[in-house]
């Protein structure tokens, strides 16, 4: 017998990511959606062969409903999370975990009065390289991390989200919040504090509204690049680069520099691996594709959350954990 599900928010990330993995999983009997917008969730309900609700209360009073998908924009994270927390449903929360930390958290005191499931969609965590990446780490082979620099680009949102138009969601202040530092950068940041086992502390950074317009073609209100250098508490150093305007291939690459060697990740079409050792030798790894938003695959995510449920143990990646990510965030931001 397997559980029922909800998603709140029927836009891309819940029609490419959430909704096939949740209908993957030989765990999950049914998904309910919600949307704003009744008619998004009618068509997701159609194709994922699930139901839709009008409004939000009936999906948390449901008591079928176990878990919930959190794929609302990012001002509504920290009311929708936490009301199906305290609404005794685990929850999966998109990510940022929210605008802000202290919105972020008004999500974690929910989960702790519910005792309730938080889970927050970190998915690089999930990939073979990154995973296969932190196991050499750990295994000190190449000696201790001195840097890294870490890089996440693409052409934006705009090319991605449900409208397809410059009138997104992601370009406007009051819903977005952080532009590409939340959208791309907290990604990044979360990567290094898993890869390092560190947390990021210091930061000096760069960000603006270089070229991206809205609807009415006036320059975006959140940043669409952002450039920073950073130091974690262990002391190591590294910088960073998110992007909305790299306006060809995809970049989402890290380099790890060691005492005895590089770790290059995703930065090779087939090799998405590369070991490059002091001495001259390395090993090359050719574990999977990354996942772009042209090149769908499952993340993981899903059947981790799910997972951690019905195992009744810690989620991979928690809210303490996700916190944290915000913290560097809004240190980039100079909030």
């Amino acid at each position: 017998m397997g559980i029922s599900v909800g998603i709140i928010g029927c836009g891309s990330i819940a029609r490419f990511r959430h909704a096939p993995e949740y209908k993957a999983n030989p765990n999950v009997d049914e998904i309910v959606f919600f949307d704003r917008n009744p008619e998004r969730a009618k068509q997701l309900a159609m194709e994922f062969g699930g139901r839709a609700v009008e409004t939000v209360e009936e999906l948390l009073q449901d008591p079928d409903v176990v878990a919930i998908s959190d794929c609302s924009s990012n001002e509504a994270h920290h009311i929708n999370s936490a009301n199906a927390l305290l609404n005794g449903k685990h929850v999966l929360c998109e990510k940022p975990l929210a605008i802000n930390v202290q919105s972020a958290q008004t999500i974690l005191e929910a989960q702790a009065v519910s005792g309730k499931k938080l889970m927050v969609d970190h998915n690089q965590r999930f990939t073979k390289a990154h995973q296969k990446a932190k196991k050499i780490i750990e295994s000190k082979e190449l000696g201790e991390v001195l840097t890294f620099k870490t890089s996440f680009g693409h052409q934006g949102p705009e090319s991605w989200g449900v409208e397809k138009s410059n009138a997104t969601w992601f370009f406007k202040k009051e819903r977005s919040y952080s532009g590409v530092a939340g959208d791309l950068g907290i990604h990044k940041i979360d990567l290094i504090h898993y890869l390092l086992d560190d947390e990021i502390e210091d930061v000096h950074a760069f960000y603006g509204a270089l070229d991206k317009v809205d609807e009415s073609g006036s320059p975006i209100e959140v940043c669409d690049n952002v450039v920073c250098a950073l130091k974690t508490k262990k002391g190591r150093l590294g910088t960073a680069s998110f992007s909305w305007t790299y306006y060809g291939s995809e970049d989402n690459s890290t380099t790890i520099y060691c005492q005895k060697g590089i770790i290059k990740i995703y930065q090779h079409p087939i090799h998405q691996l590369i070991i490059e050792m002091k001495d001259g030798s390395g090993v090359k790894y050719e574990l999977e594709p990354m996942q772009t938003n042209d090149n769908q695959t499952s993340t993981g995510v899903i059947d981790s959350f799910i997972e951690s449920i019905i195992e009744d143990k810690e989620p991979v990646v928690n809210g303490s954990q996700a916190l944290a990510t915000m913290r560097v965030i809004e240190k980039i931001l100079g909030e």
